[in-house]
């Protein structure tokens, strides 16, 4: 039998997001896929290169917080080796706000979600796989208004209203992506702001896709 994939996830941060929650829907997930995944609450775990070199896959789920210079470069030294990192809502796009390397390596920094948590619809607006077969759904969430990489292959969007900052009216704003980052596949969603948002099939099926897409 072929060894099994090798997948981290690493949790903490602020704990309004629910990262540990969220780990226990997405750790036994990939288990089911045929990763060995070790779950970690440190960020002391990008320092060691030899382990971070032989990963398939980092699901970072850290949001705000701080990440040491050694910690950072641990992190983005495998990513750009190739090692496929994949995550959502603030886990992912909101972890590091000093950290402008990590930033460019995601994609995009969070900035607002104007009104809260809010109904608000995401389109799908892509074939590729990660979202193939998915239709337009609703979401009962923050609608995440993001700092944007142009390069992003972006997947599903959603469209503010003026309901709540009213210059922001008709603005189109990427809800999902995939993208490059020297040798490895990132995938970003910003939906997940608590685990419950996972019981919408869709924003589940994203992130499960996303996952299986950017491993390496």
């Amino acid at each position: 039998m072929a060894d099994k994939k090798q997948a981290i996830m690493v949790w903490g941060g602020w704990m309004g997001h629910e990262p540990d929650q969220c780990v226990a829907i997405f750790a036994p997930y990939l288990e089911s896929q045929g990763y060995a995944v070790e779950v970690f609450d440190t960020l002391d775990v990008y320092l060691n290169t030899e382990k971070m070199m032989g990963l398939d896959l980092i699901v970072p789920v850290w949001t705000m917080g701080t990440i040491t210079r050694e910690q950072e470069q641990g992190l983005l030294n495998a990513v750009k080796s190739g090692v496929g990192i994949a995550g959502w809502h603030g886990g992912m796009g909101d972890s590091f706000r000093n950290n402008v390397d990590y930033q460019f390596m995601v994609g995009g920094q969070w900035v607002a979600h104007p009104g809260g948590v809010i109904d608000y619809r995401v389109n799908i607006i892509s074939d590729d796989p990660i979202v193939a077969g998915l239709n337009d759904f609703d979401m009962h969430s923050e609608q995440y208004y993001m700092h944007v990489d142009p390069s992003n292959e972006v997947l599903a969007t959603t469209t503010f209203n003026g309901d709540h900052a009213y210059w922001i009216d008709g603005v189109v704003m990427p809800v999902a992506w995939k993208r490059k980052y020297g040798e490895a596949r990132v995938f970003y969603t910003s939906l997940g702001h608590v685990a419950k948002d996972f019981e919408v099939p869709e924003a589940l099926e994203i992130v499960k896709r996303g996952m299986l897409w950017a491993s390496k």
